[in-house]
């Protein structure tokens, strides 16, 4: 039974106005709109949702609207057959022609929110009906507006409905931004063509009567008039726009921003849109000498010139009536015309005619561009990026080419870099470390960066001259600050050396300008210093008057200064420490003060916005950038010409007062004091990091020698403070994630000294309370010491490998709670295969079977079965299987052959299997070789996904070193029990057998990936 039988008008009006009335009950609104759901997804309702829509007397709107997107679901929906639509079309058309047409128009017409919807349900029609039933369609709305198009200037309902559909039917079938299926590309095409070769001409003509027509009569008409043929000037015949009807209007338009801007806002919007149109037709895609004549015909750059000449962009510019908007609409007017301009000259299959005129209106163009490029608003500079980059990067073409620039285009550069140059300074109403400026501060950063490009493209076109300009500007400005001018600013100066940040070393030489006392000048100076601490390397006598200005900065009372100082006095520091041997006790002097800290606890915001990592001024991001200075007393401390005594004097002098603070905040930290806690987190945190700054001295890589013992020693006290705190407070996560960090750091300084303390440091940081995530961190520390002191640390790792362990499996076996939980789990997972792995390929292995961990070994190996069984985490299944696969290596013995291997004559192998641990043959075959079909046999194995083929690798490396430690003894427990349990007749044992013993290991595990394929046949 239909909907419908049950679906009268009053029902269907009823229920929409109940649904969309704000006062209706909640129970009723929520009926209501389940009727209406109903009514949208029945094939019949159209039929009283149209007689709603056209009825008289109206009814209300919203009943109205919601009725045209019933019909509309119907249509697009494919419901209706060709009878249905073209009932709905007729309906339509008497509907608008009665409403809209003559007379009829004089009524009140429908809002223009129900016209668009009107247009959308008539261009939905249109997509099915035009090709057969509707050719009509553009005559059906036009002959509504006008019964001819001469006469088209009476009629404002009806001719606002025809140029809204006209925009419709563009938006539906011709906006490119849309993406589209190849099937409605293919249609839209189709449409487009039949438009073209039926209707165009006579929309052309209608878009000339209203532009003569409706001008002096109603300025939305010719608004909406002159988006209809911005929109389809791209995919019609460019000859129906550049003619005298439209082009004389649209020049008379464009070409008058002052009388637009007198006549008010209606005529300003009619000028913004006939320049608009003049853009996109300057954008159609056309033969170079067409393109270039239609400029020429259009008169863009006079048009361009009376415009940019005009007060509301000239006299007004520098003043709060400026017309950005005009400027907006002219500047992508520029951009597009000399985007073209360059892609003709960049062309390689251009006459020299051609080239020649466009080479001329280059030139006549690029003041134009230059002159919105250099805009102080920067939204002006960016429309007009695009094509002057296009601009450059043609130029450093033909300089590439040719060696260097004609000189009607090398004459060009110099007002190209000085405007490039003149826009990276900060415009004059322009504030800096504002809170309420930091949106404005991070897009001219932006900008900046930008133009840094455009500007390395300079100067790869011309270097010298890029240097000349940009050194003029330096010049200008330190001569100005030296000879103490009053009118120099601090965005003279930010300009200045920003320049020198991009382009060398310069800025290092005036070190005075580290005495002005803008916030700005100082960072940039500072940041310099760093870029090219190079520079200092070879010029020794500046870094005293340099490391002066930088203890200044250190101090600074300004918080942004401050903080980044210690960051960049720390980079400094740390690449000219064999530069400041003599002077480390006068900098270490210099800056104690502010190794003494409060530790405050976070504030709780009372919004959430988070400020960037650059701007954040919180307790805990001043801390975090305060230990920046601990290391860059480290690294003077440590320098090569300071004597090993002084050495051990500046760490004594550093850390004894975090030992005495240590000291004092251990009790009330203990009590659940959480200040003295994070006190104490501080402490820990600074200790590591001195410690760091000391000695980058690794294991495992050749970054130096280790520190004199007379130094370790010292820091072994370091590490027994911070032992006594982590045993006291290891209930406390902070206090644990600060010894965590100290520890990875201590290691360069106490090198296998660590060794003895390390069951202490895995029983603090590993505590009862940790995290799945500590553990996986902790663990991937150990695998850096295991692997750095391989020689040393068996005894150690003898004793601690079962509390570890056993803390891992408690780790493993909690349950999980929601997703960041299942996360950690994960990488747990990881990292403990991975530190299995470490000791394994160390030469550790017998650590997993002497006798003070052998109770442990069989739950290692019922992890790892547990592991490279679970089919929903391949990445873990795979590294499980490779732990499987470097057991067998290790305790398999030597290679021995099988019946099907290939004879080998230079270095025969044995035939019996005898591993290196007694029984381990048969403990491979029972234990191991079944785990390589579990994962196969799971439902839910899916060969195709790229991480399963990689498990698929993992499994035919096994069962291959399998053979290579058992031999036939393997392949006899395939045929008998293995793949006979699976059910595998016996020619493909056969087959399975001779690729296993035959093949290569790359040619195995792609027989292994299609063998699967078959199995599950195909999936």
């Amino acid at each position: 039974m239909s909907f419908l039988t049950d679906c009268t008008a009053y029902k269907v009006e009823n229920a929409i106005q109940i649904a969309y009335d704000p006062h209706s009950a909640g129970n009723l609104k929520s009926q209501a709109f389940r009727f209406i759901s109903q009514l949208r997804e029945d094939h019949t309702s159209w039929q009283v949702c149209l007689s709603l829509f056209t009825r008289s007397p109206r009814a209300s709107e919203i009943v109205r609207h919601v009725s045209l997107e019933v019909i509309n679901n119907a249509v697009q929906a494919n419901r209706l057959d060709r009878q249905e639509l073209v009932y709905i079309k007729d309906t339509l058309v008497k509907y608008w022609q009665d409403n809209y047409s003559g007379a009829a128009s004089k009524d009140t017409p429908d809002t223009s929110y129900l016209q668009n919807k009107l247009v959308q349900t008539a261009t939905c029609l249109f997509i099915c009906l035009y090709a057969t039933e509707w050719s009509s369609f553009f005559d059906d709305f036009r002959f509504t507006a006008a019964n001819d198009i001469a006469s088209m200037g009476t009629n404002v309902a009806g001719t606002m409905l025809f140029l809204r559909a006209l925009n419709t039917v563009h938006d539906e079938i011709a906006d490119s931004l849309v993406p589209r299926s190849p099937e409605d590309l293919k249609r839209n095409n189709e449409l487009k063509d039949l438009i073209r070769a039926r209707d165009i001409g006579n929309i052309a003509a209608s878009w000339q009567a209203i532009l003569s027509n409706w001008r002096q009569i109603d300025p939305e008409v010719i608004e909406i008039c002159l988006r209809n043929i911005s929109r389809w000037v791209s995919w019609i015949d460019i000859s129906l726009i550049v003619n005298e009807r439209i082009i004389n209007p649209l020049l008379e338009i464009a070409g008058q921003p002052e009388n637009a801007a007198a006549k008010g806002i209606d005529a300003a919007v009619q000028n913004f849109n006939a320049i608009d149109t003049f853009s996109e037709i300057v954008a159609k895609k056309m033969r170079p000498p067409d393109k270039l004549q239609m400029i020429n015909v259009l008169s863009i750059d006079m048009i361009v010139q009376k415009l940019i000449a005009s007060p509301a962009l000239s006299e007004l510019r520098s003043t709060s009536q400026y017309d950005i908007d005009l400027a907006e609409s002219v500047a992508k007017l520029v951009n597009n015309t000399v985007f073209d301009i360059v892609k003709i000259l960049d062309a390689d299959d251009v006459d020299t005619e051609t080239r020649a005129k466009a080479d001329e209106m280059l030139q006549a163009f690029t003041p134009h561009l230059l002159r919105f490029f250099s805009d102080e608003f920067d939204e002006l500079c960016s429309l007009v990026i695009p094509s002057l980059t296009d601009l450059l990067t043609f130029y450093r073409k033909i300089v590439k080419n040719r060696g260097s620039l004609p000189q009607h285009h090398a004459a060009m550069m110099p007002p190209v870099i000085s405007a490039i140059i003149a826009k990276m300074k900060y415009d004059e109403t322009s504030t800096w470390g504002e809170e309420d400026q930091e949106t404005d501060e991070a897009e001219f950063q932006d900008l900046r960066k930008r133009l840094h490009v455009l500007q390395q493209t300079a100067a790869a076109i011309d270097e010298n001259l890029c240097i000349d300009i940009f050194g003029n500007v330096v010049r200008d400005a330190f001569a100005r600050y030296r000879n103490r001018d009053s009118h120099i600013t601090w965005r003279d100066l930010d300009l200045a050396l920003h320049e020198m940040y991009l382009f060398g070393e310069l800025a290092v030489k005036n070190g005075e300008l580290a005495s002005y006392p803008h916030p700005a000048i100082q960072l940039q100076y500072m940041e310099i210093c760093v870029r090219y601490c190079s520079f200092f390397e070879y010029h020794t006598h500046l870094i005293p008057h340099t490391l002066e200005s930088f203890v200044r900065f250190v101090h600074s009372d300004h918080i942004k200064v401050r903080t980044r100082s210690w960051y960049l006095f720390h980079r400094y520091i740390r690449h000219l420490k064999a530069q400041l041997g003599n002077v480390s006790e006068t900098i270490i002097n210099a800056i104690k003060d502010l190794l003494s800290f409060y530790a405050e606890l976070p504030q709780e915001s009372a919004d959430d916005d988070m400020s960037s990592e650059e701007n954040d001024q919180s307790a805990d991001a001043v801390f975090t950038s305060r230990l920046y200075l601990f290391e860059a007393v480290g690294c003077i401390a440590s320098a090569p010409s300071v004597p090993v005594q002084q050495k051990v004097l500046y760490a004594q002098s550093v850390m004894s007062p975090l030992f005495t603070d240590i000291e004092q905040h251990i009790e009330p930290a203990k009590a659940g004091d959480q200040r003295a806690v994070l006190q104490v987190h501080h402490d820990i945190m600074a200790l590591g990091t001195l410690a760091r700054g000391y000695s980058d001295w690794n294991p495992n890589a050749s970054s130096g020698p280790p520190p004199a013992p007379e130094v370790s020693q010292e820091f072994l006290k370091a590490a027994e403070a911070i032992l006594l705190a982590l045993e006291t407070l290891k209930s406390s996560m902070d206090v644990r994630s600060a010894a965590r960090f100290a520890f990875s750091r201590l290691i360069g300084v106490l090198g296998a000294r660590v060794l003895e303390q390390l069951p202490r440091w895995i029983d603090g940081i590993l505590a009862q309370s940790s995290t799945k995530d500590e553990i996986a961190t902790f663990l991937r520390l150990l695998d850096q010491v295991v692997f750095g002191f391989k020689t040393e640390i068996y005894g150690i790792l003898d004793s601690l490998l079962t509390p570890l362990l056993q803390r891992v499996f408690a780790g493993l076996a909690e349950p999980t709670t929601g997703t960041d939980d299942e996360i950690q789990l994960v990488e747990l997972k990881r990292e403990y295969l991975n530190f299995l792995l470490i000791v394994l390929h160390n030469d550790l292995a017998a650590v997993f079977i002497s006798s003070t961990n052998q109770p442990i070994f069989d739950t290692i190996i019922t992890t790892l079965e547990h592991f490279s069984r679970d089919s929903s985490d391949y990445s873990t299944a795979r590294l499980a299987l490779s732990v499987v696969d470097r057991m067998c290596l290790t305790w398999g013995g030597p290679d021995v052959s099988s019946s099907y291997s290939k004879p080998n004559t230079t270095q025969p192998k044995a035939t019996v299997s005898t591993p290196t641990l007694p029984g381990f043959d048969n403990f491979m075959l029972s234990r191991f070789s079944p785990l390589t079909w579990a994962l196969l046999s799971s439902p839910s194995f899916n060969a195709k996904d790229p991480q399963a083929r990689q498990v698929l690798g993992e499994i035919a490396n096994l069962q291959q070193n399998i053979l290579v430690k058992t031999g036939d003894q393997y392949l006899t427990w395939l045929k008998d029990v293995e793949l006979k349990n699976l059910g595998v007749g016996p020619d493909v044992v056969e087959e399975y057998l001779r690729a296993l013993a035959g093949m290569d290991m790359k040619a195995f595990r792609g027989f292994l990936t299609a063998f699967v394929g078959r199995a599950r046949g195909g999936n």
